[in-house]
């Protein structure tokens, strides 16, 4: 029998907390919570979850600061964080402490539970290039890794690899930002277009000489990108 995958949900409103466990646990997850971002880290640590709910408004730390202690300890969990907050600035403050995705409060259950299954659907997908080449990059898919000219490898999040995957298997050929979003998401309510564009800009930090100047992750004006290796 499959192993229960484990969710951390860290969160201090209690209806919140009940209200997610009984959903995941009723879709067959495992679930451990926390109501404190000290207690999260250390959950994190001791249970090795498969995925994180993360609220950003914590009563000891901020939900940045827990992200950004999560991805010391692993840089490869997805982490899905929880905001009241509806401006963009919180939103990609959120994406570059280490989340992965963002929901904003208030939130419909089922809505978490599709984001949490399609990434588990997409982790387990086999028959994909296990590596491939950006230039003089490396991607490692499997372990969510980035080579750039043989130096040391870089932690890539979730849905970076995920992002660079799908460019590269449309490569040379623009892809939109709806297609992206629904394909890599799974839904079209969030994260928004400029989330996406808040990802290439990191990934083309990674990946690109120059990245004000790309040569490989190409924008498609009106559109969305397209990749050349």
């Amino acid at each position: 029998m499959e192993a229960k995958r484990t969710i951390l949900v860290v969160d201090d409103e209690p209806h919140i907390v009940l209200g997610l466990r009984d959903a995941l646990e009723f879709e067959g997850f495992r679930v451990v919570t926390a109501s404190t971002g000290k207690e999260g880290v250390a959950a994190f640590r001791l249970e090795k979850p498969d995925a994180v709910v993360l609220d950003l408004m914590l009563p000891d730390v901020n939900g940045y600061q827990v992200c950004e202690e999560l991805r010391r300890v692993s840089p490869f969990v997805p982490v899905i964080m929880l905001t009241a907050r509806s401006q963009e600035a919180d939103k990609i403050r959120g994406l570059d402490a280490g989340a992965d995705d963002y929901v904003t409060k208030p939130f419909g259950v089922g809505e978490l539970v599709a984001r949490l299954r399609a990434i588990f659907r997409r982790a387990s997908r086999t028959g994909d290039v296990a590596t491939f080449r950006v230039g003089r990059s490396t991607v490692n898919v499997a372990a969510q890794t980035l080579q750039r000219d043989g130096a040391k490898p870089e932690a890539l999040s979730f849905y970076e690899v995920e992002l660079l995957r799908l460019l590269y298997e449309r490569q040379g050929q623009p892809v939109g930002r709806e297609e992206i979003l629904n394909k890599i998401w799974g839904v079209e309510a969030s994260p928004t277009n400029r989330s996406i564009d808040n990802f290439i800009v990191k990934l083309r930090k990674k990946l690109e000489r120059h990245p004000n100047e790309p040569e490989h992750i190409l924008t498609v004006y009106g559109f969305g990108y397209k990749l050349v290796p």
